[in-house]
């Protein structure tokens, strides 16, 4: 049982603030994707995670103005520069105790981030540097945050399980109807039955039912869905002066806290495609950025295949954010072959052959798209075509709704 534990409030502004408000302030600090925005309110920490930048962000955050209220921010304004990093330290200790965040000292953490393919994403910190890692609780909670802010934008959506286009027994009836079978529900056709005894029978009292006269309704068989979210991380996400890479970060963890808790049957997997592709777990994404890497898509449908093919899940679906044409292939030998122009016959032609597998496999693709260049919607729209998916041609801004929208309207169908 939960409970909840009150205290006297003594007048700290360390204890008074709420740790789940801060959380959601300082989101834009957590899930930097390395986008360089000069309009950026953290734009100066460069999304290095360590206890310096996270004090940092949290005494920008307070002298903004916009985060306390007016009695908080007179009380803040009051206070010396000793009393303001004592604050400051015993926040950053109360997110550790609350399991928002999780400390490690630079010196037991010396070995350098490798990207994909070997290179170095971030240097090592320097000795002695102490540098925090957000947890799962985080994780989960800017999860939800993202996912109400996004749901309260469409207004009230239904989020039952995913229908195909079976029937089977059971209490919510579709309208037809089927001669009962042992272990099905009894949900009983009162007319249908009747009709069966009198035609056997006559019109006579009392009327006998006999096993074979039995009618159920039937409901809409329900099944569970396995998907793979299929993230672009490849440079041209964070290009052309607009952040794509963090919208996509926040829809993909909203997705997995609506799956967590509306759909328990499914199961989601998170894969980043660039120069190869790889599967990570969802509670990494926000340390998760974008790399000077290209666009390698058939990888990433190879790895997503893979997972699919473990899962013992009725329907099978892909969903896959990217702005950048193929632009990449991994020869037989393991080399990359590159083509920074995009659309490459031989990469587009081996592209499809495995879009081509997965629909051979029963698999949907559905693509949400972030751009609106004319050849990749072309190449977007064939690919859709061949898996009997969904191509979205949408904005970093209206991404959310779209990809929620497709996965609780229940227009995904089990495809044999």
């Amino acid at each position: 049982m939960k409970r909840t534990r009150y205290t006297k409030f003594n007048g700290d502004l360390a204890s008074s603030l709420g740790l789940e408000d801060l959380m959601e302030a300082l989101s834009d600090f957590l899930l930097d994707s390395g986008f360089q925005d000069p309009f950026s309110q953290f734009q100066e920490l460069n999304g290095e995670q360590n206890i310096e930048n996270l004090r940092e962000a949290m005494r920008q955050l307070m002298e903004s103005g916009d985060f306390l209220d007016e009695q908080s921010q007179q009380q803040y304004d009051d206070m010396t520069d000793d009393q303001r990093e004592q604050m400051l330290d015993q926040l950053v200790e109360r997110m550790e105790q609350g399991d928002f965040i999780q400390t490690e000292n630079g010196d037991d953490d010396q070995q350098q981030r490798q990207g994909p393919q070997g290179e170095i994403t971030q240097p090592a910190p320097p000795q002695g540097e102490a540098r925090f890692q957000v947890t799962d609780k985080s994780m989960d909670f800017l999860g939800y945050k993202t996912l109400r802010d996004l749901l309260g934008g469409m207004g009230r959506a239904n989020m039952g399980r995913h229908d195909t286009r079976y029937e089977a027994p059971g209490v919510e009836t579709s309208g037809s109807s089927k001669s009962y079978e042992f272990g099905d529900t009894l949900n009983l056709d009162v007319n249908a039955t009747l009709s069966n005894a009198l035609q056997r029978e006559g019109l006579s009292f009392p009327l006998n039912v006999d096993y074979s006269d039995l009618v159920i309704h039937q409901s809409e068989y329900q099944s569970s869905c396995a998907t793979v979210v299929l993230l672009d991380c490849s440079h041209s996400m964070i290009l052309y002066g607009e952040d794509r890479f963090t919208p996509a970060k926040r829809v993909a963890m909203a997705l997995s806290h609506l799956i967590r808790t509306q759909f328990p049957g499914d199961s989601l997997h998170l894969v980043l495609f660039h120069d190869s592709a790889e599967e990570i777990p969802v509670q990494q994404l926000a340390r998760v950025k974008v790399g000077p890497w290209y666009t390698n898509t058939r990888e990433g449908l190879r790895v997503a295949q893979r997972i699919l093919a473990r899962s013992n899940k009725d329907m099978k679906q892909i969903v896959m954010i990217t702005d950048g044409k193929p632009s990449a292939l991994t020869l037989p030998d393991g080399r990359i072959y590159k083509n920074a122009f995009g659309l490459d016959p031989i990469v587009v032609s081996e592209t499809l052959e495995e879009v081509n597998h997965c629909k051979r496999k029963g698999i949907v693709i559905n693509t949400f798209m972030l751009t609106n260049d004319f050849a990749l919607m072309q190449f977007v729209q064939k690919v859709s075509a061949m898996c009997r998916g969904k191509a979205y041609f949408t904005t970093p801004e209206t991404l959310g709704s779209y990809l929620l929208m497709d996965f609780m309207q229940r227009r995904m169908k089990t495809i044999h």
